[in-house]
């Protein structure tokens, strides 16, 4: 875990990069997965990591915090409510229920969609997309072209402030799928 852009000085980035477990292939042969869930078995690193997207966000006027399922979702809620913001979660198809808009996006063999009520989020709204993680960047990409103004009715045209994720794994360049959107990341892996 190299860098992050945050203070790399601020010792929490240390409690939290080093209660982040690697995994090696899995769920297949040559991927490293990244695990959050001993982060969530460490009260403190959890605790630093709620923390230090707050501060991020607490005086900023977000309204929304889009959460992608599944991770996004550990992450956004407590987030939320000590901004005050509303929690919108963005989930797999066929798992809200109600009237829907999804957006597409491409996997390494395939696609997949992600999905939000519509109505969740109101014209002229700030919102902060948070995942645990951003690889090749598909996922929250599909994430803002969910918000952002669109031609299409449904779409009420949110400001995507900025993309938040725990760990970056950097060398995949997701970042470079989120056009001009700013990503911000506790941890970064080269």
């Amino acid at each position: 875990m190299a860098t992050s852009n945050v203070d790399v000085t601020d010792q929490r980035i240390a409690r939290i990069a080093s209660s982040i477990r690697v995994i090696p292939d899995f769920p297949k042969p040559g991927i490293m997965f990244q695990d959050i869930t001993t982060l969530l078995l460490d009260p403190k690193a959890f605790k630093d990591t709620i923390d230090l997207f707050v501060e991020r966000y607490r005086d900023k006027n977000i309204n929304v915090i889009a959460g992608i399922e599944a991770r996004g979702f550990i992450f956004g809620p407590p987030i939320a409510l000590a901004i005050g913001a509303k929690f919108v979660p963005m989930r797999k198809p066929k798992k809200l229920p109600g009237e829907v808009i999804s957006e597409e996006y491409s996997l390494e063999y395939g696609t997949d969609k992600i999905e939000m009520h519509v109505g969740a989020v109101q014209a002229g709204e700030r919102a902060v997309i948070v995942d645990d993680l951003i690889a090749t960047g598909g996922t929250l990409n599909a994430a803002i072209r969910l918000l952002v103004p669109k031609p299409i009715a449904e779409r009420v045209g949110v400001t995507v402030v900025e993309c938040a994720c725990v760990i970056e794994l950097a060398e995949l360049k997701g970042r470079e799928k989120l056009g001009d959107k700013s990503l911000f990341v506790l941890v970064s892996e080269t």
